[in-house]
């Protein structure tokens, strides 16, 4: 038999002139509404990101991952589009901040894969000037504008001013304003599991989403190679046990990197330090992933068992690798948001104080002896530390010093995020000795 070389899928990048035009709600409105039309449906968050997949894997009903050109890799982003597209009928790809932001931006990614583009227009303080935004957005690159989203739209006359003014774009969909919309905190969207009747929300989202059936039915497929599977990894971490903390204070980790652990050979078993769960006893390293440490900083602070555990496996020699939030939990003490001090788990030398501003945002990449190991920043707090830093990453594209890296015993912390399937060599280093 035969396979075939390509498959070919509907697929489209949901983006915008900037942060804050609703491509979050409105692609998560158009996966549930394209789902509950019994559509196979697919979706992927370009850029690295934590909390939208979360919104948009509730909407979708399928597993959320990241594509970037740079910290994932092109060939490892048309990878994960080509296995998509022969599973699903639709391909959603939620963009990154605007349409040309970054290096590689949304349109980049976009044009690497011939992936059409809708672009979410907030035109709740506007009417004709659409078009001039649309059709900047189309020709500036250029980019094969599928059509537009117009949102917050006031009435029916509204949009028809908005479809008037778009000249040969199609308005694919309008989303009147909303009364109750997906709420938002520092880091950005509240995680779907705090939010009261999520489910509803979404479903009242795509009921209220007009789509424009013919036009989207005019959409051509895209065509996406398929490529052959990369061979699994070395069992570098074969016969290892990896504790992973996981609840509402530490919830900030690519699938991906959980993929990639077990396809180096590891047993994963988790963890909730915010409820007093000690380390598991069986483990032989610990990955304390980023959260939402400041949110939850009086019941960690008095989680006796857990702080007592973490010391004991630090003390013992275990690997620990900490991100962000897990750094902040490890620390002397954590100043949140109110100015409220409280004792956290002591491993490290430091004192972390929140923020109103942002204090680190970006990608960026930790040089190890296996070569870079890629991910991003993106934080508001700050660590006040006697350590010294044992490396410093290095921020994209620019090459200048990124976040400070801690070794203290076999303890590896950072602001760094690291994706793990870039570079998967030097995972099982800091998960075996601490270094990579």
């Amino acid at each position: 038999m035969v396979m075939p070389a390509s498959v070919e899928v509907k697929a489209l990048l949901v983006t915008a002139m900037a942060s804050g035009q609703g491509k979050t709600t409105v692609t998560a409105a158009l996966a549930r509404k394209l789902a509950r039309q019994g559509k196979r449906v697919r979706v992927f968050k370009c850029g690295p990101d934590f909390i939208d997949p979360m919104i948009l894997e509730r909407a979708s009903g399928a597993p959320v991952e990241s594509l970037d050109l740079w910290v994932v890799g092109i060939d490892a982003c048309r990878r994960l589009l080509a296995q998509a597209g022969a599973q699903a009928d639709v391909i959603l790809i939620e963009g990154v901040m605007g349409l040309y932001d970054g290096t590689p931006s949304s349109a980049d990614l976009a044009r690497a894969f011939g992936v059409p583009v809708m672009a979410v227009i907030d035109v709740s303080a506007m009417a004709q000037t659409a078009g001039a935004l649309a059709l900047g957005l189309r020709d500036y690159g250029p980019v094969a504008m599928a059509g537009v989203t117009a949102n917050r739209v006031a009435s029916a006359g509204h949009a028809s001013m908005v479809a008037a003014s778009l000249r040969d774009i199609p308005l694919l969909a309008t989303l009147p304003r909303q009364a109750a919309s997906l709420p938002e905190r520092h880091l950005g969207l509240v995680v779907p599991g705090e939010v009261s009747a999520i489910d509803a929300l979404l479903d009242s989202l795509a009921e209220q989403l007009a789509f424009d059936d013919a036009a989207w039915d005019a959409l051509p497929p895209v065509r996406l190679p398929l490529e052959t599977a990369l061979a699994a990894p070395a069992p570098l971490l074969a016969g290892r046990t990896i504790a992973v903390a996981r609840d509402a204070a530490f919830l900030f980790i690519y699938p991906a990197n959980l993929a990639t652990l077990e396809e180096l050979g590891a047993t994963l078993c988790f963890f909730s330090p915010l409820a007093n769960q000690a380390v598991p006893p069986e483990a032989d390293a610990v990955y304390l992933p980023g959260g939402y440490p400041e949110l939850h900083a009086a019941a960690l602070s008095h989680a006796s068992a857990w702080q007592a555990s973490i010391r004991a496996a630090h003390a013992a020699g275990l690997p620990i690798v900490a991100e962000c939030g897990g750094m902040m939990a490890l620390a002397e003490s954590l100043s949140d948001q109110a100015g409220v001090v409280w004792p956290m788990a002591g491993v490290m030398a430091g004192t972390v104080t929140m923020q109103a501003r942002l204090a680190g945002l970006g990608s960026q990449a930790l040089e190890t002896a296996h070569g870079p190991l890629r991910g991003h920043t993106f934080h508001y707090s700050t660590l006040s530390t006697s350590l010294a830093p044992a490396a410093s990453t290095v921020k994209h594209p620019s090459g200048a010093a990124g976040e400070a890296v801690y070794r203290c015993g076999a303890l590896t912390a950072s602001y760094f995020h690291a994706y793990f399937p870039s570079n998967p060599a030097a995972v099982a280093a800091l998960f075996s000795a601490g270094a990579p």
